[in-house]
């Protein structure tokens, strides 16, 4: 059973071929699939993000014709004392060609004069999973933590080093532990549960 993942990101597709490493479903990206495709982000939620990039990427695997399932999905961290920022502008919250350092860098200097008990925060991600047939099913996860004060650890992207997370920052929490509690975790297990029941029909 094949699934197109909607992204090129090889942080993203080596975190959910590892959540799930343990079915019989091929995880490959489009870059994988033939599909050179830019989606642009333009939904104003992740659901929307998701949903954008899902349909476009299966209606390119149909011109290649692929009929498999294809997986999107937008996350992205969301700060209570930024008022939710930088939520879906997570990406590109510090400027279009910013390194994760940069992001980091970007966070920690807005939070800076932000006390102790004010700097919750969480990570959220929507997947958007459209079926062969072109059904479309949406899954959200969550996870919450804290802005920490500086960026520490070396495992991880994105926000993790700054986001706290039971004492630790996600980027020192070894994968196989952020990937059974992450946002991306907590929504694909949903997506997951899909698959294996089709997978045992075929």
């Amino acid at each position: 059973m094949k699934l197109i993942l909607a992204t090129n990101n090889q942080n993203k597709l080596r975190e959910i071929r590892e959540i799930l490493a343990d079915t019989e479903i091929e995880v490959i990206s489009q870059k994988e699939a033939g599909i050179w495709l830019d989606v642009d982000e333009t939904g104003t939620t992740f659901a929307e993000n998701a949903a954008l990039k899902a349909a476009a990427i299966f209606d390119e695997a149909k011109l290649h014709g692929l009929h498999c399932w294809v997986l999107a999905d937008d996350s992205g961290l969301s700060v209570d004392a930024l008022n939710g920022e930088p939520g879906v502008y997570s990406h590109r919250w510090a400027g279009e060609n910013a390194t994760d350092a940069d992001r980091c860098a970007k966070l920690l200097d807005a939070m800076k004069d932000v006390p102790d008990g004010r700097r919750g925060a969480h990570f959220a991600c929507v997947m958007c999973l459209i079926s062969p047939e072109g059904e479309q099913h949406l899954f959200t996860g969550k996870v919450e933590g804290e802005i920490l004060r500086e960026a520490r650890g070396e495992n991880g992207f994105g926000y993790d080093p700054v986001f706290g997370y039971c004492g630790r920052s996600f980027a020192e929490v070894p994968a196989e532990e952020k990937n059974a509690v992450s946002h991306r975790h907590n929504a694909l297990v949903q997506a997951a549960a899909m698959l294996r029941e089709t997978a045992k029909s075929l």
